[in-house]
């Protein structure tokens, strides 16, 4: 069992996101947070034609944004909502050409410290157990201010 809590459901990240970060959906809808569990979280891509490069498969800065975006919904939901968390380092490495369709990019959460936090992403094509891509990424948390009584 997870150390880690989650602290948000999956319709309130989806909310917060289309609250806050309403550009994620330029073009029409496409992320959709499939799931969230102590320490890690799921994001699913519907990839469609803007997603793809020359040759018909879905391209680098695609599967990036996915396991960019997979990382911060998993942080989210084991911190709250809190905006200002970002990315500090991301590492990716591009295993296989993925085909279009939809993409499930895993998160799991190997360190949450008070301003740090380290993930792992796995993104594979819907219903094939075969990696297409493995990321390691570092977030930055914002200072949480105490609250005075």
């Amino acid at each position: 069992m997870s150390e880690f809590k989650p602290q948000m459901t999956v319709a309130e990240i989806e909310a917060f996101l289309d609250r806050e970060f309403p550009q994620i959906h330029d073009g029409g809808r496409c992320f959709f947070v499939d799931s969230v569990a102590p320490g890690e979280a799921s994001l699913r891509l519907r990839t469609a034609e803007r997603h793809l490069r020359p040759g018909g498969t879905v391209s680098g800065p695609t599967l990036f944004t996915l396991a960019d975006l997979v990382a911060y919904v998993a942080i989210l939901a084991h911190i709250g909502p809190v905006a200002l968390a970002v990315t500090t380092n991301l590492s990716i490495n591009f295993l296989r050409k993925p085909e279009p369709g939809d993409l499930i990019g895993h998160c799991r959460i190997l360190k949450l410290g008070r301003s740090l936090v380290v993930v792992e992403v796995t993104i594979r094509a819907d219903g094939h157990p075969a990696a297409v891509a493995h990321a390691v990424a570092t977030y930055s948390i914002p200072p949480r201010r105490n609250a005075v009584s």
